[in-house]
């Protein structure tokens, strides 16, 4: 073809004709028609931007003088480009040999197939005629990651990985010419780093000097190589993130980042390293009949390794029949109010479906629920409300379309991490982050507004704010008239709510106030994510209504970049409360009070149902103690550790007739169990969840079950069965296909099309359509179509500090720690980097106190003590402790508040009244 005869956006590859498309590089072209360039300091995954500093990709163009990179150089229309010219492959060949002269020698290299070795096979590289420079030590010092910089090559990946894709500004280049090497913070040893170990890193490296360090042996030399891979999904936090098991003798090596929607291949230092908890030698392979005449004693300790000196080993056969037997005496003599059952928002959405459906057509009650009530009961009382629907309204990627984000009351760089990269990313990009905490946190370095507001009044902070756009007119007045009912009553009520009255409550000065008010209302898009911050107080569903409303009046919903997100904090607690594992609702959040809703769920299961609302969590406990309720079926909850007021709870289960626990280890409530069922971790089981963002998405089994353990399903099934439940399905996915055709949310999302993609987010209006990640684009799912606006007035928490009780207690995760810690304590990883309880308080405190950081100290409240290190933690205030809620060794939750907000029946999880004080060691030693 002539010249004149070409398109005129088009360009040779080879003498091949290939389309311009805009922003594609000559690399990335070249791979999209099948040839494949060699790359080493480019990554041609989500987030990684081409550098072209090592030149192995280099290409001939016609008419120019030098060879150029072809992952960051564009094509032109017209342009020439030839891949396997002599010169071109003799300077790859070259930039290889080059880049070999460091490396250790290929049989002891760091990773034999790794990216580098691959390409050097691939160019007929196999030694360099060139000296080497003297070899970097090793470095050992981080329990998670091996770095052996004599394998490095300089490409600046792991740079990148760490500054632009996790944004957390750990790596970076230091020295010139043969000094330059990649330095953690200021060279120190990337164990005493600051370094958050989310692994981006070490997937990046092409070569091997970054490497999980339970790959390498003594010498650093990569002994472990998977011989199989099943992709899955993350077990831990609400994100999602999609992974890759790599598995050998079906054991779990190491977890890669998958390109998820939720997480674009990356991960977190739980979803990286946080597996091994599945090989743990305290695992439950067998079923355990309690010893008989072995009472319960609350707080009795008993050992996970050991429990045979409370249980004795059973047959499944005897087992099933004890346990369902003792739950059927129990109906039958006392009625349907005398059971309850915890599910798990730990596990899939079929187990979630299945369980509440035992409770509610076995147990004949609604007294079924799960640790929603413990994070976001208040947040979903209030949307329900406000906008007639539980989920969020846009997934919080759509951060990348904001101009401005709120995250108040959440920490989403511990407990959510891989959101916050996106957020980080965002802030980066020139969006307007603010936060707003009563803590510090890592965000605060990314925000344009810190708002670290007073505990407990986030309503007056936020009425403030609302009162501003009132006043000054900010609100969008068409979308108010189109969408939103109870305006003129609501601004009315606002009126009072000035900054000026609100400062001196909040502690936000009232012009900040005023600034924060205008931002959010004039942008063009605006998104709000919150967290258990918001939610965990006796106002935590005013809390939400504020927010509900700040949205609503500026018309900050229904569009890209806009909306409305609680960030959920487990696995699957959007997908079990989607399935019904709460107690006023049947699938779908429909209630159970309503007889037209009843009679559908009735001819569906075959049997009459409950008409009243069930018990919540804390209600179910209190009914133990009334000796209303006696016996319970817990599957994968722990409220030994997670209830507020632990010793309260942990008497309850004591007190109960008769208790069945299914977990994977004998946690801190198994030990008051009457028969212990073992489960099936996440690795090992088939299954869906629904992450915070509205994503269905599958999880495969990559592990055999451990000993005599069983799937949960088929466990609720044999109760079932037992309890007189003609009960028969054989996989999981039967019980998704019964409940997606009870849900209109998973309208044309079948199980096929789940294993297919991987992920489906709802709703999605076809089979061949990709879900909606952004709803309320026409209004909302209530009467009209209206959002409902909510005032909210000002209310103290529960409890307040007082001369004997001075302190505020707040409670939460930590990064490395997740829930109860069942899992990540046994992780062997996990619990090296946090391996013991800490009470953070202020660099004030530690002084007021006169002790040193890592000295005990004693934290009480009106309903318990305990004893922990001090840590010093300037992101505190002064007069405020917080305290993880993971370690049973001084479980928070022996402090904390069971008051109950009285919509959302969630506990004041983050705040009550507390005394901190040095323990003297003589005084401790002498009393032990």
């Amino acid at each position: 073809m002539s010249d004149a005869g070409k398109k005129p956006n088009t360009f040779t590859l080879d003498d091949r004709e290939v389309d311009i498309r805009e922003g594609e590089t000559i690399f990335r072209a070249a791979r999209r028609v099948g040839v494949k360039l060699p790359h080493l300091c480019y990554s041609p995954k989500p987030g990684y931007r081409p550098d072209g500093n090592c030149r192995v990709c280099m290409v001939e163009i016609e008419g120019e003088r030098v060879l150029a990179a072809s992952c960051i150089r564009t094509p032109t229309p017209g342009m020439k480009v030839k891949t396997q010219t002599d010169r071109a492959k003799t300077a790859r060949r070259m930039v290889v040999e080059l880049l070999l002269t460091d490396q250790p020698a290929k049989e002891v290299a760091r990773d034999p197939q790794s990216e580098f070795w691959l390409t050097a096979e691939r160019q007929k590289v196999t030694k360099s005629r060139f000296p080497r420079r003297a070899a970097i030590a090793p470095d050992r010092s981080h329990p998670a990651m091996a770095v052996n910089l004599d394998a490095c090559i300089q490409c600046n990946l792991c740079v990148r990985a760490c500054r632009e894709v996790q944004v957390n500004d750990v790596i970076g280049m230091a020295g010139r010419g043969h000094g330059e090497k990649i330095v953690f913070d200021f060279d120190d040893p990337m164990g005493a780093s600051t370094c958050v170990a989310c692994g981006e890193c070490v997937q990046a490296c092409p070569t091997g000097a970054l490497m999980p360090a339970t790959l390498l042996d003594a010498n650093n030399v990569r002994t472990e190589f998977p011989d199989r891979e099943v992709h899955s999904v993350c077990p831990y936090c609400g994100v999602g993130c999609q992974l890759t098991y790599h598995i050998k003798n079906d054991k779990l090596l190491y977890v890669s980042g998958r390109n998820g929607p939720a997480n674009q291949n990356r991960l977190c230092v739980k979803g990286r390293f946080g597996f091994d908890y599945v090989h743990n030698p305290e695992r439950l392979t067998t079923p355990m009949i309690r010893k008989d005449g072995m009472p319960k004693v609350p707080h009795e300790f008993i050992d996970p390794a050991n429990p045979w000196t409370h249980f004795r080993p059973a047959t499944w056969e005897e087992a099933l029949d004890r346990a369902a037997s003792g739950l059927k005496t129990i109906r039958d003599r006392d009625g349907a109010k005398a059971l309850a059952g915890f599910g798990s928002a730990k596990g899939s959405n079929e187990e979630a479906y299945l369980f509440q459906k035992l409770v509610r057509t076995g147990f004949g009650t609604n007294n079924v629920d799960h640790c929603t009530r413990l994070c976001h009961a208040s947040s979903v009382a209030a949307l329900m409300e406000g906008v007639g629907s539980g989920a969020v309204s846009a997934t919080f990627n759509e951060c990348k379309n904001s101009e401005v984000i709120v995250v108040i009351g959440a920490n989403p760089t511990e407990n959510h991490p891989v959101a916050a990269t996106f957020f980080k990313q965002a802030a980066k990009r020139g969006a307007q982050l603010i936060v707003m905490d009563p803590r510090g946190q890592a965000l605060k370095r990314h925000a344009t507004h810190m708002l670290q507001f007073t505990s407990g009044t986030d309503v007056a902070m936020l009425n403030g704010i609302l009162n501003t756009i009132v006043t000054e007119k900010l609100y969008d007045e068409q979308y108010i008239q189109t969408y939103v009912e109870g305006f003129p009553a609501f601004a009315e009520s606002i009126k009072e709510f000035t900054p000026e009255e609100m400062a001196p409550i909040c502690g936000i000065d009232a012009d900040v106030l005023r600034t924060v008010a205008r931002k959010f209302a004039r942008a063009k898009s605006a998104i709000i994510f919150w967290g258990m911050g918001v939610s965990q107080h006796t106002h935590g569903t005013d809390n939400a209504r504020c927010l509900i409303a700040l949205s609503l009046i500026t018309g900050q919903i229904g569009r890209p970049g806009t909306g409305l997100h609680p960030l959920r904090g487990q696995n699957n607690v959007q997908g079990a409360s989607d399935a019904g594992l709460i107690p006023m609702f049947f699938p779908d959040y429909k209630s159970v009070e309503s007889p037209e809703v009843r009679a559908k769920y009735e001819q569906a299961w075959g049997t009459k149902l409950d008409p009243n609302k069930g018990l919540t969590v804390v209600e179910i406990m209190n009914a133990v103690h009334a000796d209303v309720i006696k016996g319970m079926y817990i599957m994968g909850e722990n409220p030994a550790m997670s209830d507020p007021d632990l010793n309260h709870a942990r008497q309850a289960l004591a007190h109960l007739e008769h208790l069945v626990v299914q977990d994977l280890f004998l946690t801190e409530t198994a030990v008051y169990a009457d028969v212990v069922l073992p489960a099936s971790a996440w690795p090992e089981k088939d299954g869906t969840v629904t992450n915070t963002n509205r994503q269905v998405q599958m999880g495969r089994q990559a592990l055999p079950l451990p000993g005599e353990a069983r799937h949960d399903w088929w466990l609720i099934q044999e109760i079932g069965r037992r309890i007189g439940l003609p009960w028969n399905y054989r996989h999981v996915s039967e019980l998704y296909t019964e409940m997606a055709a009870l849900m209109p949310s998973l309208d044309n999302i079948s199980w096929e099309r789940i294993e297919r993609e991987s992920a489906v987010t709802y709703p999605a209006d076809a089979p061949d359509q990709p879900g909606r990640d952004v709803v309320f684009d026409k209004g909302f799912p209530r009467p009209g179509g209206f959002g409902k606006l909510v005032a909210a007035k000002l209310a103290p928490p529960d409890e307040t500090p007082d001369h004997e009780f001075p302190f505020i207690l707040t409670t939460g995760r930590q990064l490395e720690h997740w829930h109860t810690g069942a899992m990540t304590r046994r992780a062997t990883t996990l619990d090296a980097l946090e391996p013991g309880a800490v009470a953070n308080v202020s660099r004030d405190t530690i002084a007021k106190l006169g002790i040193r950081p890592g000295d005990l100290v004693r934290v009480s409240t009106r309903r318990g003590v305990v004893e922990l290190a001090a840590r010093q933690d300037d992101a505190v205030p002064d007069g405020v402790v917080f305290i993880p809620f993971a370690f049973v060794e001084a479980a928070a939750n022996l402090l904390t508040n069971p008051a109950l907000d009285p919509f959302g029946k969630i506990p004041e999880f983050k705040y009550c009244a507390a005394k901190v004080e040095p323990v003297d060691q003589a005084t401790r030693v002498a009393a032990e």
